[in-house]
């Protein structure tokens, strides 16, 4: 598409067009940024160039106006073009200025965001489920009966949640994690993060140094330091996080955070001896667990393992989970398991400081729970989660290294690959990868890509996994797989 400008301004070349590509699963509006943009930093269109109104270019690409205009809001965000009112929208004098320190903070902020999927939805995303295989029609015919009938609702919920899903998520743990609860130890959040946030608060104060993977989840990391904790990094290798390593370096802390089921972004299970290696130390410590149950049982090689609450007989770990991978992150709804001696000082913070979510969306989902929905839904995607790992880990392999890890592949880059810079390139083409770096909290990080499988459509996929591995060759070369 050209961009034509009647404008006496400096005029962008007669050559410049872009294409809006209505196939991909990639926002128009971030198509339209990433062709400008580009256009302006390979100096395409030059600075003081005017470009066209909202209204000439929604008509020459044929999208709304609305789409333009956020493309230009954003681009302005950015410093790459700068409205004059009525005299129109122009490249910026100094597009390729370095940004500031506000800008430099957002920059980190929108690369964190994007490990979890606050990100514009992109090929190979991590972290959220298949959109195309959730039983739509049915969840929403389960929140239209619940919103109905809680509309005069004129009684605040108990701070725990609702009573019915409390028991369903008991009844579904006691199942399919081996972990046994009562309905008064479940409290309902705000996803994940919505559960930690709830437990660093109650937590008793005194002991703030807290064992984190290494690598592992950064929302887990930031959230600790926000709280004030001083988390430390503990390497991660194949049986999972290093016991003995945590307490050589850090006996006396007072708090653990681990995903034992399937490491994350690893993928690896957490061994026996480690387990009670680990149980052992908190017992010992009097330390706390939170165990991150993140993927539940979405193990899509054998049975998963139990919950590590589920072999706890200390209480000492505090179970979280959430329904983001298995039903939808804009569900916001997670759960966490509470120890009998933590029950009342979460309580606490849950009546003051953390009310649990729409009473609408806890009633559909204790109905899908209670209905066999939900169990059915989870072995229909760990078929179809499986074969869209094994169809990624086939193209990717044949043409280097790849290795499978959870929900997600990973393509290792070598030490000097700067895989967060692959990583924004890629998201310029419609991708959504993260850089496995970005999971690291050392400073020697090993370098790759992970990627989502779960919305890896058959249809698109060769094309897809054809693309990305060009764009790849064309920054660096992945070394051989260096082994799971």
């Amino acid at each position: 598409m050209t961009l034509d400008t009647s404008s006496t301004d400096i005029a962008p070349p007669a050559d410049f067009r872009f294409e809006i590509n209505r196939t991909l699963a990639f926002p128009l509006t971030d198509q339209i940024c990433a062709a400008i943009r580009t256009a302006i930093r390979q100096g395409a269109l030059a600075p003081g160039a005017r470009l066209p109104s909202w209204q000439d270019l929604s008509a020459q690409l044929g999208v709304a106006r609305g789409t333009v205009r956020a493309a230009y809001y954003r681009l302005t965000d950015e410093g790459l073009v700068a409205s004059s009112g009525a005299a129109g929208t122009h490249v910026a004098d100094s597009p390729t200025q370095a940004p500031s320190a506000a800008a430099d903070r957002f920059t980190d902020l929108r690369s964190t965001l994007d490990l979890f999927g606050a990100g514009p939805p992109g090929i190979f995303q991590m972290g959220v489920p298949a959109h195309d295989a959730f039983p739509a029609k049915l969840w929403a015919r389960l929140h239209r009966r619940a919103a109905d009938a809680g509309a005069l609702r004129t009684r605040y919920l108990d701070p725990r949640g609702m009573d019915a899903l409390r028991h369903q998520i008991a009844a579904h743990l006691a199942l399919a994690r081996g972990l046994q609860c009562t309905p008064g130890q479940v409290f309902i959040t705000t996803s994940f993060r919505g559960a930690l946030g709830l437990v660093l608060q109650a937590l008793p104060s005194g002991r703030r140094r807290a064992w984190v993977e290494d690598p592992g989840y950064p929302v887990s990391r930031h959230g600790l330091e926000l709280a004030g904790f001083s988390p430390v990094p503990i390497a991660v290798d194949g049986q999972g996080l290093d016991v003995d390593l945590g307490i050589a370096l850090a006996r006396d802390s007072g708090l653990a955070v681990v995903t034992p089921g399937q490491q994350a972004p690893l993928g690896h299970t957490l061994s026996p001896q480690r387990r009670q290696a680990l149980l052992a130390w908190a017992r010992e410590s009097e330390a706390w667990i939170i165990e991150d149950d993140y993927l539940s049982e979405l193990h899509l090689d054998g049975r998963a393992t139990s919950a590590l609450a589920a072999s706890d007989p200390d209480g000492r770990v505090i179970h979280i989970g959430t329904f983001s991978k298995t039903i939808s992150p804009s569900l916001g709804i997670g759960f966490l398991v509470a120890p009998e001696a933590l029950i009342a000082p979460l309580m606490r913070v849950a009546t003051y400081l953390a009310p649990p979510p729409n009473y609408a969306a806890q009633a559909a989902l204790a109905e899908f729970l209670a209905d066999g929905h939900y169990l059915r839904h989870l072995r229909r995607m760990k078929l179809l989660y499986r074969k869209r790992r094994d169809a990624v880990l086939d193209y990717l392999q044949a043409a280097g290294s790849a290795r499978a890890a959870g929900l997600a592949v990973h393509v290792p880059l070598a030490r000097e690959a700067d895989d967060v810079r692959l990583v924004g390139r890629l998201r310029e083409e419609g991708f959504a990868p993260t850089a496995l770096s970005q999971w690291y909290a050392s400073q020697a990080p090993e370098k790759g890509l992970v990627i989502g499988i779960t919305n890896a459509a058959p249809e698109t996929l060769p094309g897809d996994a054809a693309r990305l591995l060009n764009l790849i060759r064309d920054d660096v070369r992945p070394p051989q797989c260096r082994g799971a």
